[in-house]
């Protein structure tokens, strides 16, 4: 029986790579595969290390890309920063997916639950970190209140984003690689 790794880890690397280049194109805000690369990357490499490299190699080129591109104006020169709520925001769900995605019998409600629940994560990791880091909103409870009220707008489109991001990636996994988890002939390397 040939050896259906190469070809399919080739296919899941091009549908991450096509996912965080997506950001690249107008969206609404928040709109974008950012929750959904995290949730993909930890359910469908079979090695740990390029469940968590993997995807946020592509969320930092792709911030790269944008914010010396897109948002170039609001940068002096380069700017290789990132925004670390973003980023432990990412960490959390892959670190969720791991114990809540991989390895189990693929379920599109299971997925779904996923997605909400490390979605909602997000949204109150960054927008504390908004709270915390603007002087837009006073240090209290209200001021909290307030970042999280803001917010909603963007939590809605993050959500729509995420759910259909991961309907994409996860479906063409799927169609791909049938089987009964996502990972073809699963084993942790």
């Amino acid at each position: 029986m040939p050896n259906s790794r190469p070809p399919y880890l080739i296919a899941v690397l091009l549908l991450v790579v096509l996912a965080a280049a997506s950001r690249l194109l107008p969206h609404w805000p928040n709109f974008g595969p950012v929750g959904a690369m995290a949730l993909f990357g930890a359910a469908a490499f079979a090695r740990k290390w390029m469940a968590w490299v993997v995807p946020f190699a592509a969320l930092y080129l792709s911030d790269l890309a944008l914010n010396n591109l897109v948002y170039a104006e609001y940068y002096s020169g380069f700017y290789w920063g990132f925004n670390g709520w973003v980023y432990l925001g990412f960490a959390l769900t892959i670190a969720l997916s791991f114990g809540l995605l991989r390895g189990r019998t693929f379920s599109w409600l299971r997925l779904g639950g996923v997605t909400v629940g490390t979605t909602l994560l997000f949204f109150f990791i960054t927008n504390f970190g908004v709270w915390l880091a603007s002087p837009l909103y006073p240090q209290s409870g209200a001021g909290l209140l307030a970042a999280y009220a803001a917010g909603l707008p963007f939590l809605l489109n993050s959500l729509a984003g995420n759910v259909l991001f991961a309907g994409l990636l996860f479906g063409g996994a799927r169609y791909l690689a049938p089987s009964p988890t996502l990972v073809p002939e699963y084993q942790e390397r």
